[in-house]
């Protein structure tokens, strides 16, 4: 879709280790994509969302850091998957398609893009994150232990951060204003990140105990939800 894409394809082959190497692999994918790319505004905030989460882990501002470090990891990986999968010509999960197939749509907003690339990321992707880092780490997966949280415990900046967002990136996409009275605030208005948190741990706690059979249906009931959403949010504004 676009003439660099092949440079963003070799940034998201690679298999990140740390929180750095996360941060490294966005901010390629950020200083290659132009103002017009839907793209760069997910990107863009996520990087944000990424870089609060380190200074706190190296801020010893966790009682798991080393859990929470590995979660942010397992997470990511599951953007880059998606890129990498779309990049290559097969088809991304349809919460993800949903963003990628209108990259070029100069009538969305960049906050429409960021909140609909959030909206596939956690709905869809961080749930299989948590029961992922959980296993790997032989931690327990249930509420009020000192994993959940920390975890709930990033919400309120998570919020924060978001409604600067919507401030900062309440832009077209080649960076034109939009009319002071149009209905995006409505449509911002379906997507609540710490709502969309919390039902990702409810999901995951779930997850961990169903059959694989049980798992693939309810997986696949999540994209088709999590994709219509999305369009949702990426509907063009006047």
């Amino acid at each position: 879709m676009f003439p660099y894409d092949s440079t963003i394809l070799s940034t998201v082959r690679r298999t990140p280790q740390s929180v750095s190497d996360v941060l490294n692999m966005m901010q390629t994918i950020d200083a290659t994509c132009i103002d017009t790319d839907g793209l760069k505004w997910f990107n863009w905030l996520y990087w944000q969302v990424t870089q609060a989460v380190k200074t706190r882990i190296d801020g010893a501002g966790f009682t798991d850091p080393t859990w929470l470090a590995q979660l942010d990891v397992v997470f990511a990986e599951f953007y880059f998957n998606a890129l990498r999968t779309a990049l290559t010509g097969s088809p991304a999960p349809g919460c993800w398609q949903a963003m990628f197939s209108v990259r070029e749509d100069t009538r969305i907003t960049r906050i429409q893009f960021a909140l609909a690339g959030m909206n596939a990321h956690i709905n869809h992707d961080l749930c299989q994150a948590i029961v992922s880092t959980c296993r790997a780490l032989n931690r327990p997966l249930q509420h009020g232990t000192a994993q959940y949280n920390d975890y709930t415990s990033l919400n309120s900046t998570l919020d924060s951060m978001i409604q600067g967002a919507k401030q900062t990136l309440a832009a077209r996409l080649p960076g034109t204003s939009i009319p002071p009275i149009s209905q995006l605030q409505n449509v911002l208005a379906a997507f609540d990140i710490c709502v969309a948190r919390e039902h990702a741990w409810d999901t995951a706690e779930a997850l961990s105990v169903l059959p694989d059979a049980a798992t693939t249906t309810l997986l696949k009931s999540i994209n088709g939800i999590t994709a219509a959403l999305g369009k949702s949010l990426l509907v063009p504004i006047a």
